[in-house]
C-alpha cells in the first residue's frame, strides 16, 4: 500500500485549470482498483491518496501518468506503507481490496 502526497508546484489557477482531468484520473484509479481514498489537504497545498499495491516502480508510473504530473503544477512523495492496525470494518475493507492487514 502507498501513501501518495501530492503538493502544488505552481499558482492555484493554473492548478485549477488541470483539476477537472485530475479529478476524471482519479476516478479512473478507483474504477481500476488502484486508489481506495483520495481528497485535498488543508489550505489547497496539495492532496493525498491511499493506493492498493506493492511495487514502487509502478506507483511511480502511474503518477506520472496524472493531469497534475504531466501539466507542471504539482510533485508527489510517494511512500510504502504497511497496515499495522485500525478499526475492524477498515481492515475488513481493506482486505476485500487485496491489502494484507493483521
Amino acid at each position: 500500500m502507498f501513501l501518495l502526497l501530492p503538493t502544488y508546484t505552481a499558482p492555484l489557477d493554473e492548478v485549477d485549470r488541470v483539476l477537472q482531468a485530475h479529478h476524471e484520473w482519479l476516478a479512473a484509479q478507483y474504477a481500476a482498483g488502484r486508489f481506495l481514498l483520495a481528497g485535498p489537504r488543508d489550505r489547497r497545498e496539495g492532496g493525498f491518496i491511499l493506493s492498493t499495491g506493492d511495487e514502487h516502480a509502478e506507483i511511480q508510473k502511474l503518477v506520472a501518468t496524472d493531469p497534475f504530473t504531466r501539466a507542471g503544477v504539482a510533485t508527489y512523495q510517494v511512500f510504502h506503507v504497511t497496515v499495522s492496525g485500525g478499526a475492524p470494518e477498515v481492515l475488513k475493507a481493506l482486505a476485500e481490496h487485496g491489502v494484507d492487514v493483521p
